[in-house]
């Protein structure tokens, strides 16, 4: 136990402003002297131990009557290791442009708020940690120190099951551990979000998964890179949050991961720059199992790597031309309404419906051949009225699985594109009965053909003798009452006949699958 006699004059000031929790600032006032940067030379009047801290929080010194004890400590040197682990801390901490010779441990404590503002940290362990009030770690650089007891693996904070009913707060912090894990907070609770603006630099991959954040994570401006060997610079799978807002110049030189991410309401990139990994093999976002209402992918430009999007599920997507890279997952992807900003324009202006050949070029985006993406965008034409544009993009699927099938499958499949689009074009059958009528017709009547039975046929009638050839149902009484000698006129008519048969079975194929599908 501490005795008042062996501590140092700044020391001595802690311990007395503490019960009325006044500040006690060692700072000198001169800049160059109070760079936290140069913390490393701060002498002795400037030198607090971590020992002295953690007494007096543990309470060493009683509250004075009518005053509430706060730890208040400005421009410090803190020696030693200050070790709070599992410990049942009643009061709040703010220290501000303070340098830590070791790391912070407060995994397994229960404390009030604590604001480690401006300074430097070689590690903060506070893994299920129960905090009522806030973690405020702004414009602090926390370097990576020993490994976790929780994962075995360096990381600069850590912040495993942890529960903060407050905020977690590292506006213009930098987290340093590159290759490493910058941010362990697998299962946090941070029931006032995570707020990683103005200038957020992480070092290392950020690790979030399974996190509950009710408050959202708010990533405007922040970049984070070198990853470790999995090239993620940010996990999310399976996190819980209320928005996900990766915008004002979000940068990410590695993977966004958001598998299985539940979004209560929006996820957005707007004006972010998604580089994805250095060595550019894998992906710049894997949203698989998405689930949101909003989501904005309007970057400031094209990813460099691929986006996943199997299996989400979104509301609203909003994009524009400069969205999406040159590979696109599609298949599964579900959205109820696209909106389309273009270049500049803000989200809320965005509406118009984009050409089908636009979006056929997004879903030939997407590796391989699923039916999925086209079904899906068949489906949301239909819904705003495009029926015409809806039936283009079914066709687009079935021209595409062709390219999958047989040669004798794919002959099919160009026999009944080319007459009936595949039912989606019944009008091409028309077309041909047309031009075949009318080559029939003409053939026909410039020669006199010969009857079967002299004296007993009905009058000649061109028009009416190709119909009959061309209609393989019923018949017209002509085709079995003439006959021709000339030899390439009567191959016309075998022709005729067997391009009746095979345009009445393409019309009833397509119109048969067609109304399977649809």
């Amino acid at each position: 136990m501490l005795s008042y006699d062996e501590l140092t004059p700044p020391e001595r000031a802690l311990w007395d402003a503490f019960p009325e929790g006044r500040r006690v600032d060692l700072r000198t006032g001169s800049p160059g002297e109070d760079r936290v940067a140069e913390g490393a030379q701060w002498g002795t009047g400037r030198t607090v131990r971590a020992a002295v801290i953690a007494a007096l929080l543990l309470g060493a010194n009683t509250a004075q009557p009518g005053a509430v004890a706060v730890l208040r400590l400005a421009g410090a040197r803190i020696s030693g290791h200050l070790n709070l682990a599992g410990a049942q801390v009643a009061h709040a901490l703010w220290l501000e442009d303070c340098w830590f010779e070791e790391g912070v441990d407060l995994s397994g404590a229960s404390t009030q708020s604590i604001a480690i503002v401006g300074s430097r940290v070689p590690g903060v362990e506070a893994g299920m940690i129960r905090m009522e009030g806030r973690l405020d770690l702004r414009r602090s650089r926390l370097e990576s120190g020993s490994p976790s007891p929780f994962h075995r693996r360096t990381t600069a904070l850590s912040l495993i099951n942890a529960h903060v009913s407050g905020a977690v707060t590292l506006n213009a912090a930098e987290v340093v551990a590159p290759g490493e894990w910058a941010v362990s907070a697998g299962g946090l609770v941070a029931e006032g979000g995570v707020y990683c603006k103005d200038g957020f630099v992480a070092h290392g991959e950020i690790r979030l998964m399974g996190a509950q954040l009710p408050g959202g994570l708010h990533m405007e401006g922040a970049l984070v890179e070198h990853p470790g060997p999995r090239g993620v610079v940010l996990a999310l799978d399976n996190a819980v949050a209320s928005v996900l807002l990766f915008t004002g110049g979000f940068t990410a030189n590695g993977t966004v991961h958001l598998r299985g991410a539940q979004v209560s309401d929006n996820v957005s990139f707007q004006g972010a720059v998604l580089n994805g990994p250095p060595d550019g093999r894998r992906p710049a976002l894997t949203a698989t199992l998405l689930r949101a209402v909003d989501f904005d992918f309007l970057p400031a430009r094209p990813p460099s790597g691929s986006v996943d999007l199997r299996a989400a599920q979104v509301s609203y997507l909003h994009e524009s031309e400069r969205s999406w890279p040159e590979v696109v997952e599609l298949d599964g992807f579900v959205y109820g309404s696209v909106k389309v900003a273009e270049s500049g324009e803000p989200r809320d202006a965005a509406g118009q419906v984009r050409p089908v050949a636009d979006r056929l070029a997004w879903i030939r985006r997407s590796p391989g051949y699923s039916p999925q993406p086209y079904e899906q965008l068949a489906s949301w034409y239909r819904s705003v009225g495009h029926d015409d544009d809806a039936r283009r993009v079914l066709l687009a699927k079935q021209r595409h699985r062709r390219r999958t099938l047989s040669v004798l499958a794919r002959a099919w499949g160009h026999l009944l594109d080319m007459t009936v689009g595949y039912g989606y074009r019944p009008w091409l059958a028309g077309v041909w009965l047309l031009a075949l009528t009318l080559l029939g017709t003409l053939s026909f009547g410039t020669h006199a053909p010969t009857p079967v039975k002299p004296g007993e046929a009905a009058p000649f009638q061109p028009l009416v003798y190709t119909l009959d050839l061309l209609i393989p149902i019923g018949g017209l009484g002509q085709r079995t009452a003439w006959y021709w000698s000339d030899g390439s006129l009567q191959w016309l008519a075998y022709l005729l006949i067997a391009f009746g048969w095979v345009l009445t079975t393409a019309v009833i194929a397509g119109v048969t699958r067609t109304l399977q599908k649809n």
